[in-house]
Order: C-alpha cells, then sequence, then structure tokens
C-alpha cells in the first residue's frame, strides 16, 4: 500500500517536473519572438511557480523532512 503511494508520488513528481521545464522552454520562446505577448507570459509565469509549490509538496511528501 505505501509502496503504490510512493510509486504514485514518483510519477507525479516526474511529470510536474517535466511540464515545469516545458512551461520554462515556452516562456523563454515568447519572451525572444518578435511580438511577445506580455500577457500570455505572465499567465505562463504564473502557472510555473504553481507547478513549483506542487512540485515541492509532492516532494515534501515523498521524502518527508525527520527531526533526528
Amino acid at each position: 500500500m505505501e509502496e503504490d503511494r510512493s510509486q504514485h508520488l514518483r510519477e507525479m513528481l516526474a511529470q510536474l517536473k517535466q511540464e515545469h521545464r516545458d512551461l520554462d522552454t515556452a516562456i523563454s520562446e515568447l519572451e525572444n519572438s518578435v511580438r511577445s505577448d506580455q500577457l500570455q507570459i505572465r499567465r505562463l509565469k504564473k502557472k510555473k511557480l504553481d507547478l513549483k509549490d506542487q512540485i515541492s509538496r509532492t516532494e515534501d511528501a515523498l521524502f518527508p523532512d525527520v527531526i533526528a
């Protein structure tokens, strides 16, 4: 049961990190384009920050801090 949850969290973490990288690439491409859409860039950056928060929460669930 715990192994299934751990595996699910690992898969979710990998997916979130991939989506974060994809957004980073999309933002870079938009910023470098001649007709960059600032509103779209802001939306993507906000989504990227949301993903970063999800990544942090998932990592915390997967690797909890243990006080020694």
